[in-house]
């Protein structure tokens, strides 16, 4: 069992993903739903104009097991941590900053994630 954690390790398997993403000017939003997700990845998304602070407002919901996402500064600090509960949608806004390229960063992390969704709002 401990060879199958390091394998994992690094590697998000999602199935039944959908992924849109919306930008206007200064704003951008992201809606991903699945349908199963295991493990753990980081996503960089071109969101943004480069090194621009927003305000991040995050929703999580998963009907079954546990789902976080961590969103993350450009120098990899996290700016927090929004962990789902089954059955309930949660939210959290902060603080988030893109990097030179206009990335964003995040990490999602799924343990047994059973029909989940993640919506992202970026403020200005």
């Amino acid at each position: 069992m401990i060879g199958c954690a390091v394998l994992l390790s690094g590697c998000l398997l999602i199935s039944g993903e959908q992924t849109t993403i919306a930008q206007e000017g200064g704003t951008a939003s992201i809606f991903t739903t699945f349908v199963s997700a295991e493990g753990s990845d980081e996503y960089r998304l071109p969101a943004l104009p480069a090194n621009t602070e927003v305000q991040a407002i995050v929703m999580v919901a998963v009907e079954s097991g546990d789902l976080q996402i961590a969103l993350l500064q450009p120098d990899g600090s996290v700016s927090f941590v929004l962990a789902a509960r089954p059955g309930t949608q949660v939210t959290r806004s902060g603080p988030l900053r893109s990097d030179a390229q206009g990335q964003i960063r995040y990490r999602i992390t799924a343990r047994n994630a059973r029909n989940g969704e993640i919506q992202m709002f970026l403020l200005p």
